[in-house]
């Protein structure tokens, strides 16, 4: 039996914006993500004893995982036929908290059973990702990403951005579709051209290395509605000291962003401070952690 073992880091998304719904149901969006050092630990134990059919083990995650689907995919796509596998997910990025902790823990299984098969071809996981949802491909290779169309057309940037961020949990869970119906009810949406723009101001950014002044969240608004409690996380990271303050993805998880001189040292000194105030779960401190080469 061999075990391998990976990093399944939580992604940010720096910008976010979304545009009209397609015929399949999916929105277009623009979207600047990024990678934290904050990741679940991914564990896979290859022919374990007593193991008739692939298995995945997440505390704490009730109902189907998507790392299952993703072996499946990866099965039925390859053609792959080795042993049952046993996978073992340590879960650190908070769940449906917009951090698309689960569709990173399904591209660390894409990672992992393409090192236990010997497959090498990161475009054909990225294309198998892409069945599975539309955070999974970006989180194949992780790292700085200008992602468009549904987010699984990708262009990884090789800029590195220094910043800090406290990332503020939520003891809710939001459900990314009821985020986006929500967007839809409230009319967030942009259209087409709008969002065409969205992606020139955010090139503009990227090319001038300004774009940490320029964050924003299209579905902010929307998840402000169905969780009341993110306003007070906002006003909180604001008034401890935080350079910017906006919800991840679909939410409600806040983040607290800091750039510039001395934003380490800022960012820990917040989060010590909301800690101190009694914020549960208590707040985590990160960092970006730039592309995982391999598993």
């Amino acid at each position: 039996m061999t075990v391998l073992t990976t990093e399944a880091r939580a992604k940010i998304n720096l910008c976010l914006f979304v545009g009209p719904k397609r015929g399949d149901g999916r929105h277009e969006v623009v979207t600047l993500m990024d990678t934290l050092d904050l990741c679940d630990e991914v564990r896979m134990q290859t022919d374990p004893p007593g193991v008739v059919e692939d298995e995945v083990v997440c505390p704490g995650v009730k109902g189907s995982n998507l790392a299952a689907e993703a072996l499946r995919a990866f099965r039925e796509r390859t053609g792959w036929d080795g042993p049952p596998v046993r996978m073992e997910i340590d879960k650190r990025i908070p769940v449906a908290g917009g951090m698309a902790g689960g569709s990173a823990d399904a591209a660390a299984a894409l990672r992992l059973a393409a090192e236990a098969s010997g497959l090498d071809d990161r475009r054909l996981l990225e294309e198998i990702a892409a069945t599975l949802g539309a955070d999974v491909p970006s989180q194949v290779r992780g790292g700085l990403v200008l992602a468009t169309g549904t987010g699984s057309r990708l262009r990884p940037l090789s800029l590195t951005l220094d910043y800090s961020v406290v990332v503020v949990r939520s003891e809710e869970g939001l459900s990314a579709a009821d985020v986006y119906a929500e967007a839809e009810r409230l009319g967030l949406p942009r259209e087409t051209l709008d969002l065409a723009r969205a992606l020139t101001r955010t090139q503009a950014a990227l090319s001038s290395e300004t774009i940490l002044e320029h964050l924003h969240n299209d579905l902010q608004d929307a998840a402000r509605s169905l969780c009341p409690a993110i306003d007070r996380a906002l006003e909180a990271v604001l008034a401890a000291g935080a350079d910017h303050a906006l919800v991840s993805g679909s939410g409600p998880t806040v983040l607290g962003v800091f750039a510039g001189a001395g934003h380490r040292e800022r960012a820990r000194r917040v989060c010590d401070s909301l800690t101190d105030e009694g914020w549960t779960p208590e707040p985590l401190l990160s960092r970006p952690s730039g592309p995982i080469v391999r598993a």
